[in-house]
Order: C-alpha cells, then structure tokens, then sequence
C-alpha cells in the first residue's frame, strides 16, 4: 500500500504547534521549492534553551504529528546528545537546536536566498 501524500501546509502547522506546546523559541520556516539542487521543500527551525527541552520539542512534534497526521518522520538524527536534532519528513526537514548551537551553525544564512518566515512566540 502507498503512502498517504500529506499536504505541506498542513504538516507545517501541526509541526509548529508541537513546537509552541513546548514553548520553543525563534521559530522559523525557509521555503526552498524556488532554489535549485534543495533536498526538500522547507526547513522548520527552532531552538531550545538546554538538550531536556530540545528533546521536549523533538517528542511533541513527533506526537502531534501522529496524533494529527497519522504520519512519522522517516529520519531522525542527533537526539542522543540533543544539541542539533533534525527530523526528516522527506519534504520537511525540522531543525531543532540548543539556541548557541543555533547561532553558531546559522543555517539561515547558508540559505539567504530562501524565503524566510519568522513566526511569533504565543507566549
């Protein structure tokens, strides 16, 4: 049996929702569909203040998304040490960081020519 497309959108709002429940900060989504050569179609990244609540944030993801979406990621790497976590859903990739991990990799800027939408903390 084939697996279910998922619609991008709607797999970008419930990623960011399990990011907000956890309260992760600097939430930012980069669209690439308009640049060559990208291995997907946007980057979500966010970051959290110590490897616990990076963590925190890869698990609520994880969760909304299957509750929601009945969907999981294909790949997840680096939450043994939970300084970097990226999470593959093939045409999302969600970037998790310690927030000086973060600032010191700066992936949007390796990415300046990508859209770039910053969303606003709800709390």
């Amino acid at each position: 049996m084939a697996k279910k497309e998922i619609n991008n959108d709607v797999l970008l709002a419930n990623i960011i929702k399990g990011i907000e429940e956890v309260k992760g900060n600097d939430i930012t989504i980069l669209d690439l569909r308009a640049l060559e050569n990208t291995v997907c179609d946007y980057f979500v990244i966010s970051n959290g203040n110590s490897n616990t609540q990076v963590n925190a944030i890869v698990n609520s993801i994880q969760k909304v998304v299957s509750k929601e979406l009945k969907d999981k990621p294909w790949h997840v790497e680096g939450a043994d040490v939970a300084d970097w976590v990226l999470m593959d859903y093939v045409h999302v990739v969600v970037h998790v960081f310690q927030k000086h991990i973060r600032e010191y990799y700066d992936i949007e800027s390796l990415w300046g020519d990508a859209k770039i939408t910053t969303i606003e903390n709800k709390y």
